[in-house]
Formats: C-alpha cells, structure tokens, sequence
C-alpha cells in the first residue's frame, strides 16, 4: 500500500477506505474466525473492526507498507470482546462440528461431498484443539502461523515485546500440536466407531416418513 494512500486514509478519505477495506476484508474476516470459531461473530467482529479503523485513521504511520498487520491487532482487540472465554470458543467449535453431517444428506457428487465433510471435521478438530489454548496463546499463534505475521508485525499487532512473542508462540505450538493429535484420534475413533442408532419402531418410522410424503403432495 503506497504512502498517498495511507495520507488519504489518515485524512479520511472515503474512496480510500473503501480501498482498504477491499484488500483486506476477507483476511480480517478470517482471521476473525480462527479468533472466534463462529462464521456469524466473525462477520460482526469485521464489521466493527473497520469501523474502529476508521476511528483510529489518525493513528496510521504515513510511512510503511502493508496496513494488514494493524487492522488483525485491531481485529484480534475487537475479537476478544466478542469471545471472552474459552468455554465460548469451545461451544462454537462444537457447533461447527455438530452442523457437519447435514452435508452428508446430499446425493450428488459423493466424492467432492466426502471431501467437504472430510475438511469440516480437520477443521472443526483444529477449532476444539484451539480451544485448549489461553486466549493469550491463540491469538500469537494465529498471528504468526496462521496469518504468516513476523515476530516484530506480531508483537505490535498485540502491543507486547517481540521476546514476549517469542515465548508465547513456542509455548503455543507445543501445546496445539499434542492437543491437535489428540482432537484428530478422537475423530478417526469416532468415524470407525459411530453411536449405535436407537431403535425405531414402524409407527415412529410412518410418522417420519408422512410429512415429506405431504409435502410431495
């Protein structure tokens, strides 16, 4: 991004900002979800993000490059009002997973459908294993891993020491990689080995059948 257009951005020029917003809305956007685990809040926590950025113009160094690493720490900021808790990132993983087998109901194209479901469940697994980490350790690991920041763009996404990011980071792979592996042999336990179906007597299964059978109607 060239300098003019970071003057026009601090001056608030609006062509300019529709400009930003354009470049870096689907980064922000995903980055929002890694933060949060839910599509929904990651939309909001866009949405707000470029309207803090547009508060904060003032505030862009004229000089630099890339803006991106200044709209994630305002992101990563906007993201932790919206997601306070583990317990909160955990419920949206769940939730992600859960809405999973819905794509298993469609009958053309098995193979590309095998793979959707195949991605979610990686994901959803990713989420949950995520969700063992402190806020403070996901947000630097998906700063630097996920969004490819340096250590130095990193550290002042967060407002810490590039040491402190360090730490954090190491600490943060370590323990995603065995809580990862561990999410991962869950899934593949529970792909061998699904819940028994209950039982289902032939009234229950009129009834169920009947409704769709009215709608063909």
């Amino acid at each position: 991004m060239n300098n003019d257009l970071r003057a026009r951005i601090r001056d608030g020029d609006p062509p300019a900002f529709a400009a930003l917003f354009d470049s870096y809305a689907r980064s922000v956007y995903n980055h929002a979800f890694r933060l949060t685990g839910d599509w929904s809040v990651a939309e909001d926590v866009m949405a707000a993000t470029f309207m803090e950025a547009w508060r904060l113009r003032a505030k862009v160094d004229p000089e630099g490059g890339s803006l991106r690493p200044w709209l994630l720490g305002i992101a990563t900021n906007v993201a932790r009002n919206h997601c306070r808790s583990n317990r909160r990132y955990r419920a949206a993983a769940a939730a992600y997973a859960e809405a999973g087998p819905a794509e298993a109901s469609v009958p053309d194209h098995a193979s590309e459908v095998a793979g959707r479901i195949d991605d979610r469940r990686r994901i959803a697994a990713t989420l949950r294993a995520l969700g063992a980490l402190r806020r403070t350790e996901r947000e630097v690991l998906v700063l630097c891993l996920w969004e490819g920041l340096a250590y130095t763009e990193a550290a002042q996404a967060l407002g810490l020491p590039v040491g402190t990011v360090r730490s954090r980071l190491s600490r943060a792979r370590a323990k995603l990689r065995t809580a990862a592996e561990g999410e991962l042999a869950r899934e593949i336990r529970e792909i061998r080995e699904p819940a028994p179906r209950s039982r289902q007597t032939t009234g229950d299964r009129v009834n169920a059948v009947r409704p769709a059978q009215e709608g063909i109607r």
